[in-house]
């Protein structure tokens, strides 16, 4: 099942054809608030799949082209994103440390919001496509055995970037190496929905696609990601306690990652997962060459150059050496 929000916020499942609203079903949920709703969702759905089903199946759908989509989830208590966490199809035996950072819950926009570039001069604007998680249940020190019972849904995700300042420019506020150049307002597309992990057998093996202005720029699968869905989940959840409707971000494969500017419109598409679209603006309208893409060779030479360098590890799982 893809559950989602259309129009003011009205709750609803996503079908191929359109939606079918379900206000009726989880009004006892609603007090005015989407996130605080579809957390209530997620946290009583299994009380609520019968009648969900029910209404899915008999429900009047509300064809696609008559509603506006909203982000699924308006505004995560807390997103976590992977910093790179693939392997670029070289892999590193003992893995990588797990590297990740927080990027700001108000970023997130919905599909057909606008991109909107601020006047912080980069280096370059990209996009990251990436598989978004979503945590169903309470979870603190998990095992990576059990982490994936403690997801509710997965749905498409672009970590968009400013990619560190131009020389003349200030660096964005926060701690390096991110700082909050991807907290930006609006650099968190997601969307159209949220699929039930029951759909989803493999999280692990997943295709991803991204397109800017029609052209295939990304394109890998979730099987390349260094650290595992479940491994993620585990790991954070000995560090911090996921409450349902957080979002984890899993990375992404930086092969043939390029620049987004105004004007553009960039698409992402996750097999079974969904299809999410955004225009771009830029009020300074700066341009790059949309062809200067990311090689993939260049990202696997990277890679063969981290065999043999130290492993700090990752704690709890993963000691210092990575073995």
């Amino acid at each position: 099942m893809k559950i989602g929000f259309y129009d003011d916020y009205r709750p609803c499942i996503v079908k191929d054809d359109g939606v079918v609203d379900i206000t009726e079903q989880v009004k006892d949920l609603d007090e005015g608030v989407p996130q605080l709703l579809m957390q209530r969702i997620i946290t009583g759905f299994d009380g609520l799949r019968s009648s969900l089903q029910q209404q899915e199946a008999s429900g009047t759908v509300i064809p696609a082209d008559k509603v506006r989509m909203r982000a699924p989830l308006p505004r995560p208590g807390k997103v976590l994103c992977g910093e790179g966490n693939y392997m670029e199809g070289v892999p590193i035996d003992p893995p990588r440390p797990l590297r990740t950072f927080f990027k700001s819950p108000d970023a997130v926009i919905g599909p057909g919001d606008t991109i909107v570039f601020p006047t912080f001069r980069p280096v370059i604007f990209n996009h990251e496509a990436e598989l978004g998680v979503i945590i169903g249940k309470e979870a603190k020190q998990v095992s990576e055995a059990e982490a994936l019972t403690y997801v509710f849904g997965y749905t498409t995700a672009v970590d968009v970037s400013a990619r560190a300042p131009m020389e003349d420019e200030a660096e964005v506020p926060g701690t390096p190496p991110h700082h909050y150049d991807k907290s930006f307002d609006t650099f968190l597309p997601i969307g159209p929905a949220i699929i039930t992990a029951d759909e989803i057998s493999d999280p692990n093996n997943l295709n991803v696609k991204y397109w800017v202005n029609k052209e295939l720029r990304q394109e890998y699968n979730t099987s390349d990601m260094e650290h595992s869905i479940a491994y993620m989940i585990a790991t954070l959840s000995n560090v911090m306690t996921l409450k349902p409707g957080d979002l984890i971000l899993a990375g992404t494969n930086h092969g043939n990652l390029g620049p987004l500017q105004d004007g553009d419109f960039g698409e992402i598409e996750i097999e079974k997962v969904g299809h999410n679209g955004q225009p771009v603006q830029d009020s300074m309208k700066r341009t790059w060459d949309p062809k200067a893409l990311r090689k993939p060779s260049e990202m696997a030479e990277r890679r063969e150059g981290l065999k043999g360098t130290p492993n700090a590890g990752t704690w709890p799982f993963q000691p210092k050496g990575g073995v």
